[in-house]
């Protein structure tokens, strides 16, 4: 199975998780979500933060030390450094989703797709709501032409996290393509 199909599969996956009843699931997480998702939250960002903590602890000092080794190797550039770092993360730690996410990111910033869309499916077959997951998915499938699947990607991502300013600027733009393109 290729890859982008792979990653469609765990969209399709995701979908059917989310409809799952929330006591199966962290109901402050879970809350979090909801509001984030909810474009008239005025405590949008609150919730965003929540998030992305929650998704920033791997539950190991050591492991979190490495995403922050691999997360300033990006920062400054040096994505060998940062492909190294998280890739021992997740070596240690394939139950932490966000290691899947940065490590992909470190791919994208080197132009290796595959890879990248490899992790961005582990991280999302971990945390199908991972919304940069998402907008990462949506932003390879663009750059290699697959503006359908790229749209999808980006409309799932911004249901998750309608406050994302790259992301509907990144949907406006594919439908624009697609209006010119039906004509």
């Amino acid at each position: 199975m290729r890859p982008v199909a792979v990653v469609l599969a765990v969209l399709i996956g995701a979908a059917v998780w989310a409809s799952q009843p929330a006591a199966a699931q962290d109901e402050d997480l879970d809350q979090a979500f909801r509001n984030l998702a909810d474009p008239d939250f005025a405590g949008w960002e609150r919730a965003e933060s929540d998030i992305r903590r929650v998704w920033s602890r791997s539950g190991s000092a050591s492991m979190d030390l490495l995403l922050q080794r691999g997360q300033d190797a990006l920062d400054s550039g040096d994505t060998d450094a940062a492909i190294e770092h998280l890739t021992a993360l997740t070596d240690h730690a394939p139950d932490f989703a966000t290691g899947w996410a940065e490590l992909a990111t470190a791919y994208i910033a080197e132009g290796r797709f595959g890879p990248a869309v490899s992790d961005i499916g582990r991280a999302l077959a971990l945390e199908p709501r991972h919304w940069d997951a998402l907008a990462s998915l949506g932003s390879i499938l663009e750059e290699i032409g697959d503006q359908p699947r790229a749209l999808a990607a980006f409309r799932a991502s911004f249901a998750l996290n309608p406050h994302q300013q790259d992301v509907k600027d990144s949907i406006a733009r594919l439908e624009r393509a697609g209006a010119g393109k039906a004509l």
